[in-house]
């Protein structure tokens, strides 16, 4: 984010003092190796940072704000910096401020009777979902990251489990967010209600802005009740064509207890099997399949007497499935969930690695899965053969991760990033950022496939709320 019309000052000792004075002087980081993991984001180049100003406080984020914005100096709001799409790191300009929200750890209040948490936008997952464990709830977004609750709102994070509990904008009821203006403007927008219409639904526009609107402090999510029963396997389809078969089948089958459905190439869980040590191998003789997929059924309740246990219902459905005429499943492994989850859950571990990765976050209409991959693996054939294809994904909701593993080369990933994204968003009209939410790195996706008229309307909706000026491009968070 910037103040309209200026461009990226040199933080002179002025500014370096009076943002010590608005949150103190530890909490402003000047030297390079105090700035470092803050400039590192998880994937992708990181940038230069003039400082990072570290406010504990909403009133210390609008004090801050209110000062960048009246004196001309770029800033950028960050959570846990566990984003994918370089949206919480600055650029290599050295002109901008990064917003570190990491000491925004209260409140942390739960109401069990509401079934609902307010919470600090600083606040991690894993700290959330421990201080909920003792009450039997938890927030059921399974991610292979700890974000922060901030962040989670502001990229509306989805995960392994979205099949079943949805996205963040899904649990979202109620924000308090800093406006980038002058006066560092506070809105609370609704009270954590699950049925409000007494005003427009605002905080939607923050859920999933990227910071393009204003800084997220504080969030209120309802949580669920943890699951008391689960049941896992692997599933080897016939062939590609045969996964979405199968979810049909699952889906009819197991109703509303199938909460996941997640689809791993065998190139994917190779690499996860030989360089992840916790992991072992799975599969019988140990032969990797060319594909998987995990599924999990889960219920809230304790074991009923006289019901069949979920182990029993995955079984049953699984066999019923197998018996079927021209069936879409060869084989089905049953074990331990944990077991069944750790193999997912190295994933990415596993390709991290093996080497250098050119990541895609996509996300199609669920019957053209196999028909783009098909179509992509002979393309890469053809064009980059020296790139592997290692992808993985929710197979539930239409999202993949066609991630490659290969040369560093900028000249060649560009072609690479060229050539997927337009079979995927031209030839599929699939989505180029599925749940990673908006950044640097797909600026150019940005600029190339949304329409030119929705780019100016999202900045004009940005602009009303003090985020820049006509010139200003929704993307990696503000930028003008």
């Amino acid at each position: 984010m910037s103040a309209p019309g200026n461009s990226s000052p040199v933080l002179d000792k002025a500014c370096q003092e009076a943002l010590a004075a608005l949150v103190g002087s530890d909490a402003v980081l000047i030297d390079a190796a105090d700035r470092a993991a803050y400039e590192t984001p998880a994937r992708y180049a990181g940038g230069t940072a003039a400082a990072v100003v570290r406010p504990a406080t909403t009133a210390e984020v609008s004090a801050v704000v209110g000062y960048c914005v009246r004196n001309g100096l770029p800033f950028l709001p960050q959570g846990a910096n566990t984003g994918l799409a370089g949206g919480s790191t600055p650029d290599a300009g050295g002109g901008q401020i990064v917003l570190s929200l990491d000491r925004l750890t209260a409140p942390l209040e739960i109401d069990v009777d509401d079934r609902t948490a307010t919470v600090g936008a600083g606040v991690r997952l894993s700290a959330l979902n421990a201080a909920l464990e003792p009450h039997g709830l938890f927030l059921p977004i399974d991610l292979g990251a700890d974000p922060s609750l901030g962040g989670m709102a502001a990229t509306n994070t989805g995960g392994a489990r979205f099949l079943r509990y949805g996205d963040m904008r899904r649990h979202v009821l109620g924000l308090e967010v800093v406006l980038a203006d002058a006066a560092g403007t506070v809105l609370t927008l609704s009270h954590g209600l699950r049925k409000d219409n007494a005003a427009l639904a605002l905080r939607q526009l923050f859920v999933g802005g990227c910071g393009a609107f204003g800084v997220i402090t504080k969030v209120t999510v309802e949580v669920h009740h943890r699951p008391r029963q689960s049941a896992a396997a692997l599933l080897i389809p016939r062939d590609a064509d045969a996964v979405l078969p199968l979810l049909l089948a699952f889906e009819a089958q197991a109703g509303a207890s199938l909460s996941a459905f997640e689809g791993m190439s065998k190139a994917a869980m190779t690499r996860a099997i030989d360089h992840v040590p916790s992991l072992s191998n799975p599969f019988a003789g140990g032969v990797v399949p060319d594909y998987a997929v995990l599924v999990e059924l889960t219920r809230t309740w304790a074991p009923r007497e006289g019901e069949a246990s979920l182990d029993e219902v995955l079984q049953q459905i699984a066999g019923e499935v197998l018996e079927r005429d021209d069936s879409p499943l060869t084989d089905a492994l049953f074990g331990p969930a944990e077991k069944m989850w750790a193999l997912r859950h190295g994933l990415s571990e596993g390709l991290r690695a093996s080497g250098p990765v050119v990541g895609f976050d996509l996300s199609f209409r669920r019957r053209d899965l196999a028909r783009f991959r098909r179509e992509a693996v002979l393309m890469l054939e053809a064009d980059f053969p020296d790139y592997a294809l290692c992808d993985f994904g929710h197979v539930a909701d239409g999202g993949v991760h066609f991630n490659l593993v290969g040369p560093t080369d900028p000249e060649r990933r560009a072609m690479l990033r060229e050539a997927v994204l337009g079979l995927a968003v031209d030839g599929f009209s699939a989505s180029f950022s599925g749940e990673h939410g908006l950044g640097r790195a797909f600026q150019d996706a940005y600029d190339r496939f949304i329409p030119r008229l929705v780019q100016d309307y999202s900045a004009a909706v940005a602009a009303v709320f003090g985020a820049g000026s006509a010139a200003v491009r929704l993307g990696p968070a503000l930028k003008s």
